[in-house]
């Protein structure tokens, strides 16, 4: 808003309106200034880090989960500031301009399936402020705000009631103990489910998990949780090696590898193991399996690891170039396996025949 200095008015209370609209507007273009500022400070932050993950040397470059990280910095920060500002912000009007300006992220209804729960804030009368009599409802502001009940643990009690006979006073029946996941252990297999999932799937490790139940006020050592995770890991294993095996039963097999790095006690530092993913998905095509992947892990990428997997199977196995899988094929040599290489560009990535034996990672 600009000010005509040459047609400023006489009255003093409109002279201050003037003032006051002009300040505010000021006010309002600096918030807006500060938060593109921050917006391309962020974008650039992005593209120096992406540059750097994908041009830079192979010690310089960045994985996924530590751009995730810088991301979430640079996103803190400008949440940070952005509260500050709103604080700032005296005018109950200033606040919802800002809200309305502001780019929204998530936006549309909260899920469904999600149970809801109703608070309602009413007036605290019901007479009209106006004449004194009876306010009636006419309408009704609904609002959904996504809420969390933190997790609980709870002790679940075991009660087996115990009958005697009046009669002759010999016979006692009582229904027999159920199963336990841990003999003579005190874990419920939901508490067992979430130990597991926090290490293997949120790779929490257990000395951190048992600080959580700490703060509960519940004492766990970490061994005790070593010993769950060990015994409930021999329970699962049946579960895996049908995994494995319905895998590998199909005609037509998806095989791959990646690095893992894994704690090597001693050294101070890791070591890299290998994760070897076998899958199958007949969906495109209507096929009669059912889409699973089986996961298997080994110390190293010696072609002996995919041979020793794969000893049982027969079909078709999609591959890469590694030179693993074709010493499958020639130390079979009943043709029981064929590969079929993955296509790069347009041109099918397979190495010649001669040449499985000369790639250093597969002795």
């Amino acid at each position: 808003m600009q000010i005509d200095l040459t047609a400023l008015p006489d009255d003093s209370a409109a002279l201050q309106s003037m003032v006051r609209d002009a300040v505010t507007v000021a006010l309002q273009r600096d918030a807006q200034l500060a938060e593109l500022t921050a917006e391309i400070e962020k974008l650039q932050s992005l593209i120096a880090k992406m540059l750097r993950h994908r041009f830079g040397r192979r010690s310089e470059q960045l994985s996924p989960d530590q751009l995730n990280l810088a991301m979430e910095d640079i996103e803190q920060q400008i949440a940070e500031k952005a509260a500050a500002d709103d604080a700032e912000q005296k005018s109950e009007e200033q606040r919802r301009r800002r809200r309305t300006a502001r780019p929204q992220r998530n936006l549309g209804a909260l899920p469904a399936h999600l149970p809801r729960y109703e608070v309602v804030i009413d007036v605290d009368s019901k007479e009209c402020p106006c004449c004194g009599g009876v306010m009636h409802l006419i309408d009704q502001t609904r609002a959904e705000m996504l809420d969390r009940i933190p997790a609980q643990t709870r002790v679940k009690v075991i009660v087996r009631p115990r009958y005697g006979c009046r009669s002759c006073g010999d016979a006692v029946v009582q229904a027999p103990a159920p199963e336990r996941p841990i003999d003579g252990g005190m874990a419920t297999e939901a508490l067992l489910a979430q130990i597991l999932v926090g290490k293997f799937c949120d790779s929490l490790p257990l000395y951190r998990q048992a600080e959580i139940l700490k703060r509960e006020g519940i004492t766990i050592d970490r061994s005790t949780l070593s010993d769950w995770v060990g015994r409930a890991c021999w329970w699962l294993r049946p579960l895996y090696d049908l995994v494995v095996s319905t895998v590998l039963s199909s005609p037509k097999v998806f095989a791959d590898d990646t690095t893992l790095p894994v704690l090597d006690p001693g050294r101070g530092k890791t070591k890299t193991g290998r994760l070897w993913c076998y899958a199958v998905d007949d969906r495109p095509w209507k096929g009669p399996t059912h889409p699973a992947a089986a996961y298997i892990y080994s110390e190293d990428r010696k072609a002996a690891r995919p041979t020793a997997h794969l000893v049982n199977f027969r079909g078709v196995l999609q591959v890469d170039g590694y030179n693993g899988f074709g010493r499958l094929v020639t130390g079979r040599g009943d043709g029981s396996i064929q590969l079929a290489f993955c296509r790069v560009g347009g041109d099918v990535a397979a190495p010649t025949p001669h040449s499985y034996g000369g790639h250093t990672n597969a002795e």
